[in-house]
C-alpha cells in the first residue's frame, strides 16, 4: 500500500511522512521542487503542484492513501482544483483520504466530504511550531513581543497531527470522521514563554503589544491585510475550540498528546543565541 502526502514539505506534511515511514508504510511525497525536499531514505519524492491537478496523475499511480491540504500558492490561497484532484484519485484507486482543514471553507474539503472515499478531516488548533516565529526576537533581544497576553490556546504538537493522519490513512474506523486535534493543556502566552525559557536555559521577557503595535509589526514582516485581520480575530477572540482540550490524539493513536514543554526541549537550540 502506497500513501501519497501532498504539502509534504510543510510543517504538518513532514510529520505525516515521518509517521507513515515509522509505521513501515510505503510513502510518496509530493513537492514542486524534489531537489530541495530533503526527505529521509525510504521516501519516494515526486514532482507535482496541487494548483495544476494534472501533474498529480503520475504521482497517484498505485496510491491507496492520500493526504491532502486545501491551499496552494502564496498566503494559503484556497485551491480551486479540488474536484479534479478527486477525479484523478478515484481513477487511480485511492481508498482513504485525510484532509488538513485550512481554517475555512474550501472547494477541496467540500468535495471530499461529498465523496464516497473513506475520508477523515483533520482540524488542528494552533500549532506549537508557530512559536518558531519568536526565535529571532528571543535570540537577539531575549524577548517575545505579542498582543493579547491573556489569550489561551490548547496548541498541538505538529507530530501529533501527523500521527493522527497516519492512523486514519492506514487503519479502519476513521471514515467520515472530523477530528479536532489539540494538545494536552490550555496555555497562556506566559506559559509558553516560560517553557521556552526553561528549555533554552535563559530568561525571556514577554512584552505585550497593543493591537496597533501588533498590526505594525505584522505589516513590517510582510503579512497581507487578510492575514492580519485573521490574526487579530484569532488571538483577540479565540473561539472555544481553540482553547478547549480534547483527547483525540490519545483516542486515535493510543498515547497521550505531546506537551509544549516537550516541543520546547526538542527545539531549544533554535532559541539560543
Amino acid at each position: 500500500m502506497t500513501n501519497l502526502v501532498t504539502g509534504a514539505t510543510g510543517t504538518v506534511g513532514r510529520q505525516v511522512v515521518a509517521e507513515l515511514l515509522r509505521r513501515g508504510q510505503s510513502v510518496r511525497a509530493l513537492t514542486r521542487d524534489p531537489a530541495k525536499a530533503d526527505f529521509p531514505d525510504g521516501v519516494e519524492v515526486v514532482r507535482g503542484d496541487l494548483t495544476d491537478a494534472e501533474t498529480l496523475a503520475p504521482a497517484l499511480e498505485g496510491v491507496t492513501g492520500l493526504h491532502l491540504i486545501t491551499f496552494g500558492g502564496p498566503y494559503f490561497a484556497p485551491l480551486e482544483t479540488g474536484p479534479r484532484i478527486l477525479q484523478l484519485a478515484k481513477a487511480a484507486g485511492v481508498r482513504r483520504i485525510t484532509v488538513l482543514h485550512g481554517g475555512g471553507p474550501s472547494l477541496l474539503e467540500d468535495a471530499v466530504r461529498e465523496s464516497d472515499f473513506a475520508w477523515t478531516v483533520l482540524m488542528p488548533v494552533e500549532f506549537m511550531a508557530n512559536a518558531l516565529e519568536w526565535a529571532d526576537g528571543i535570540r537577539t533581544d531575549g524577548e517575545v513581543r505579542e498582543p493579547f497576553a491573556g489569550r489561551l490556546s490548547a496548541m498541538v504538537h505538529e507530530a501529533d497531527i501527523g500521527a493522527v493522519a497516519a492512523v486514519a490513512l492506514t487503519e479502519d474506523g476513521h471514515a467520515g470522521q472530523e477530528y479536532v486535534i489539540t494538545g494536552p493543556q490550555v496555555l497562556t502566552l506566559e506559559d509558553k514563554v516560560d517553557a521556552l525559557a526553561a528549555a533554552r536555559g535563559r530568561k525571556i521577557r514577554l512584552v505585550e503589544l497593543s493591537e496597533q503595535q501588533a498590526v505594525e509589526q505584522w505589516k513590517a514582516a510582510g503579512q497581507p491585510e487578510d492575514v492580519i485581520g485573521f490574526l487579530l480575530e484569532a488571538y483577540g477572540n479565540t473561539p472555544p475550540v481553540g482553547r478547549t482540550v480534547v483527547d483525540t490524539v490519545e483516542k486515535v493513536t493510543g498515547r497521550p498528546a505531546r506537551t509544549f514543554a516537550e516541543w520546547a526541549e526538542e527545539h531549544a537550540d533554535t532559541f539560543r543565541s
